[in-house]
């Protein structure tokens, strides 16, 4: 099966949302929403969803899943504002309980915070098979960029978060709480263990300036080009330029909003007695 693949890209947060199809008319899933969320203002739009769904109706297509790969450090998700405008399930890794737990303590969230995964529809297991219409799909538990990280096979497309990004950008840090190098080493070797003309959907990009933004590649232009994995690199080697590269690297700009919110969903916690929603800001805790 070869579905339709529809990227969208948010220049601002270098993210790709996807809408996954067989044909127009039929059912779709919906990948990695976006929420527009300017910081200085602390003001959310939906200039992003709102191209999502206007496709989406454009090709008369019925939503049957909005997937997340993950619990984002980088973007908000739309997935509640995409739900209520075009139905369809919120999904996610079944291990977003343990990034919901460490969260809730860093965050000091209120005592009825659940940590099972209820506030998301679904809750995947690796390999647990599902369906989008016609299309046959599964899930593919892939962590170490963070405990919970799941990819999403679609017929012969695989959607693989952060896991992977394109060969020339390489793969993402490890260095959340509960990321691993190592394990995503071997979470890797599972994606590139898929036959050699498997697409793969980054969730991603960040391109060199001689390269516009790009979301496709394929799990042989992978095992040979990753700049951080392919032609055979092992995984202390692996390990070792993870771990010194994600010593550079400062925290996301969305980081403190955005976990926030995505472990919740996507929701915002309830608004205050002023009528407000606030979110926190932990000092020196990340």
């Amino acid at each position: 099966m070869h579905p339709i693949v529809q990227p969208f890209f948010d220049i601002n947060t270098g993210t790709m949302t996807y809408v996954a199809y067989d044909e127009p008319g039929a059912p779709c899933a919906i990948v990695d929403s976006v929420l527009d969320y300017d910081p200085n203002a602390a003001r959310t739009s939906t200039r992003s969803a709102d191209a999502v769904i206007a496709f989406i109706r454009e090709q008369r297509l019925s939503v049957e899943w909005i997937l997340e790969t993950h619990a984002h450090a980088d973007h908000l998700s739309a997935a509640p504002y995409l739900k209520r405008e075009l139905g369809g399930r919120i999904a996610i890794g079944e291990s977003i309980r343990t990034v919901q737990g460490v969260f809730k303590k860093i965050f000091d969230l209120e005592p009825e915070f659940q940590l099972d995964g209820s506030q998301f529809d679904h809750l995947f297991r690796d390999g647990e098979q599902f369906r989008i219409g016609a299309l046959e799909a599964s899930a593919m538990y892939v962590p170490g960029h963070t405990p919970a990280d799941m990819a999403y096979c679609i017929g012969n497309a695989v959607f693989v978060g952060d896991t992977l990004f394109l060969p020339d950008v390489g793969t993402a840090r490890c260095d959340f709480p509960g990321g691993d190098a190592r394990t995503l080493y071997r979470s890797i070797q599972r994606l590139l263990a898929l036959p050699r003309d498997t697409r793969l959907f980054v969730c991603h990009d960040y391109p060199p300036a001689t390269r516009d933004p790009q979301w496709e590649t394929s799990v042989e232009a992978q095992r040979l080009y990753n700049i951080h994995v392919g032609a055979g690199k092992s995984e202390d080697e692996f390990v070792a330029m993870r771990e010194a590269r994600d010593a550079t690297l400062g925290m996301p700009t969305l980081i403190l909003p955005a976990i926030q919110v995505n472990i919740r969903a996507g929701k915002f916690p309830d608004a205050a007695g002023n009528g407000t929603t606030y979110l926190k800001i932990p000092l020196n805790a990340l």
